[in-house]
């Protein structure tokens, strides 16, 4: 969505992230088929920020990968907080859990496997943030449990909004197009959310719950 020069101006006047991170970043690279479902850097200094202005105690994240954006989102826990990590599969449990030892943060992430739509309703809490970036289809089926968990003042968060620009598309009718432009109706047309859809990457939308 940005020109290259322009991102790389904005990474390089953005603080960097830590060593760690970087190093999560190559492996995720050189080990796993789609690396690009990381967070990133950019992407990743922005959730980390966010979570330092919010301070929360509880985190919900869907949608794991190898780690990269649990790990960001955890530098703003308060002392005694929890990032709620659920993936649908335990493939890279082995890179979740070698940053999330390096980090320091291991005793601060509690890891789910299996279907989030299954595992949320089970969930006796409410979260503070909510990071929302697993499969495009179902979420709006996401929102319907995720939103009555997220506390007053709480913030959502959801990731590939715009969808590699498929969402201006009006001939693009696959499963993840509309799933996302669903999503993007609710979340707009909810009388209880406020929020916008920054153009970072490929679209990640950022909500306050008011009610």
């Amino acid at each position: 969505m940005i020109e290259p020069n322009i991102q790389n101006y904005i990474e390089q006047f953005s603080t960097e992230p830590p060593k760690y991170l970087k190093d999560l970043e190559k492996e995720t690279y050189q080990k796993t088929v789609l690396p690009q479902m990381i967070s990133g850097s950019y992407q990743g200094r922005l959730l980390s920020l966010i979570s330092k202005l919010k301070h929360p105690e509880n985190i919900l994240e869907i949608g794991t990968f190898t780690g990269y954006a649990t790990l960001c989102l955890a530098e703003g826990l308060r002392a005694n907080g929890l990032v709620h990590t659920i993936d649908i599969n335990d493939e890279f449990r082995y890179l979740q859990d070698k940053y999330f030892e390096i980090s320091g943060y291991k005793n601060r992430i509690k890891q789910y496997f299996g279907n989030a739509l299954e595992i949320i309703p089970e969930m006796d809490l409410s979260f503070d943030l909510v990071f929302l970036d697993a499969d495009k289809k179902n979420y709006p089926e996401y929102l319907n449990i995720i939103l009555p968990k997220i506390k007053k003042g709480g913030i959502l968060l959801a990731d590939n909004v715009l969808w590699y620009g498929k969402v201006v598309d009006t001939q693009a009718r696959d499963a993840e197009t509309s799933g996302i432009k669903k999503f993007n109706e609710q979340v707009k047309n909810h009388p209880d959310l406020e929020g916008v859809i920054l153009p970072v990457r490929d679209g990640i939308s950022v909500w306050i719950k008011k009610n």
